[in-house]
């Protein structure tokens, strides 16, 4: 049994845009063309794939020309399978994407009124990023303001941050490399239907929410050896 076409009403409901929004990107060129049956323009599963992994890439704080960029590079053959990887490897690792506000705005999000100097902090720490139209607010918007009432050196907290990037990007990539050798690689190597690309795609949302609450748990866990040699010595 073939798969159900779509109209673009119906495809923009699917993935959560407005008709407006998905003429544009097929004007750019981020979905094939249409299919014709005559004069009605019907979709199919991969032209939602394609729309799923364009809002996954905009999540994950993408621009448009990225974007066209990223599915330029991509086989105009590619499966639905192949694009729900894709969208399963790069689908934002934080609940709520970065978002561009004004000074009101990111003052609104902060609770309290914003000094330059506060503002310059919380780039620092990296909570925010300048732009030319105001700033880009990042999901930790709200721990780079708690910790701008706490009574630390600024060069301490910023430190800090670097410290813990560094760190962060190391394991990030390491875990990374495991993925994509141990399981995306045996995976593209085999034949899959298109709802193993969906359990896929779920258990790489199972492994984010595990791996979070892993480096957690093990950060306190080396936290404790350390404070227990510390008592030792």
């Amino acid at each position: 049994m073939s798969d159900p076409l779509l109209t673009i009403d119906e495809l923009s409901s699917a993935v959560g845009l407005t008709v407006r929004t998905t003429r544009y990107y097929a004007s750019l060129g981020m979905i094939p063309a249409p299919i014709r049956r005559g004069r009605v323009a019907y979709y199919d599963d991969t032209h939602r794939a394609r729309l799923e992994l364009v809002r996954a890439l905009q999540d994950h704080g993408f621009t448009l020309q990225a974007i066209e960029g990223f599915l330029a590079s991509l086989p105009d053959d590619a499966s639905v399978e192949d694009l729900a990887l894709q969208r399963a490897m790069l689908t934002s690792w934080t609940p709520k994407p970065a978002e561009r506000v004004s000074h009101r705005q990111l003052e609104k999000k902060a609770g309290r009124r914003l000094s330059e100097d506060d503002v310059r902090l919380l780039v620092r720490l990296g909570s925010l990023e300048r732009t030319d139209e105001g700033y880009v607010a990042m999901p930790n918007l709200a721990v780079g303001v708690s910790l701008l009432d706490v009574d630390i050196p600024e060069a301490s907290m910023t430190a800090a941050e670097a410290s813990i990037r560094r760190h962060m990007e190391s394991l990030v990539e390491e875990l990374t490399e495991i993925l994509r050798v141990q399981v995306l690689e045996p995976y593209r190597r085999e034949e899959h239907a298109p709802e193993d690309a969906e359990r896929l795609e779920k258990t790489m949302s199972q492994l984010r929410r595990l791996t979070l609450e892993a480096v957690v748990t093990g950060f306190q866990r080396a936290a404790n050896a350390v404070i227990t040699r510390s008592l030792a010595r």
